[in-house]
């Protein structure tokens, strides 16, 4: 599989790459597929929504596959994974997603990248799953829809670390020498554009449903479900560096606003430990 050594001339082109690349997926997810398919005649569209949910590649691949072989007479957007399997069908998604390349052999040669990489495939599932949940709290209309979002939220960080792993590691290595060098100006610097810039146009140009583009859109942050996705993974990407992150007692605050959660009930919500608890309450007076 090629990879990018070296910085290309435009967003256009980091996305003319990325989509002419057979997107690979956990070696996990293979296997996991691999078993299920053996027995698919016993198996549910739910069993299967879980193996895909835990993957953040898988999760794109499907929706942008699905997108990518829509028929003309389908008039709504498929948002969810569940709808999606349904959509295709058990046996031609078995079919369809038999062979794919993994991750942990497109990154053998390059070690410090693929831990990279699956820190941020971990922090991406731990964001969805405090979407969900806060979306449960809110009696969101339809919680897979932000849990989706809440999971593709980190998709080009983690595309940038499989397919262009040497200038990710610049990007960090630029960090780790100057805490004060914000991420956006790293990697221009390093890439010559911003992850961000990236992403828009990739999910524009992969048809993702208008819906879920919107739900990762933080220029929409008054929306609650907007809201709900961006705190998740602002909240999952303060806590992979310690409870004692001096961003989350302000992250904290926001969450117990947008899900009405009294401080204390929220702090056990979230599985605060209890040494750490006294960072999140004002100072008696």
């Amino acid at each position: 599989m090629a990879l990018i050594d070296a910085p290309l001339n435009s967003v256009d082109a980091y996305v003319d790459f990325m989509s002419a690349q057979n997107v690979p997926v956990l070696r996990r997810t293979l296997r996991e597929f691999e078993v299920l398919a053996v027995g698919q005649d016993s198996v549910s569209g739910k069993q299967i929504a879980a193996v895909v949910l835990a993957d953040p590649l898988m999760t794109m691949k499907l929706l942008t596959t699905l997108q990518a072989n829509r028929p003309a007479k389908q008039n709504h957007d498929i948002t969810t994974i569940d709808r999606a399997i349904m959509m295709m069908g058990i046996t031609p998604f078995f079919n369809k997603f038999s062979a794919m390349p993994t991750v942990e052999d497109t990154l053998a040669e390059h070690p410090n990248a693929l831990i990279g990489v699956l820190k941020v495939i971990g922090r991406a599932r731990r964001a969805a799953h405090y979407a969900r949940d806060w979306a449960i709290l809110r009696h969101d209309l339809d919680v897979d829809e932000v849990t989706v979002a809440a999971l593709l939220l980190e998709a080009v960080e983690i595309m940038c670390w499989t397919f262009a792993p040497t200038l990710t590691l610049r990007v960090y290595e630029m960090q780790r020498a100057n805490h004060w060098l914000r991420s956006t100006e790293a990697q221009r610097k390093v890439f010559g554009v911003s992850e961000q810039e990236i992403q828009v146009a990739l999910v524009r140009a992969w048809k993702l449903p208008e819906l879920l583009i919107t739900l990762m859109d933080d220029a929409h942050a008054d929306n609650p479900r907007v809201r709900n996705v961006q705190l998740a993974a602002d909240f999952a990407r303060h806590l992979a560096s310690g409870w004692d992150n001096d961003a989350l007692p302000d992250d904290i605050a926001e969450i117990g606003k947008l899900v009405h959660l009294g401080r204390e009930p929220l702090l056990a919500r979230l599985g605060t430990p209890a040494e750490e608890l006294y960072r999140f309450f004002p100072p008696a007076t």
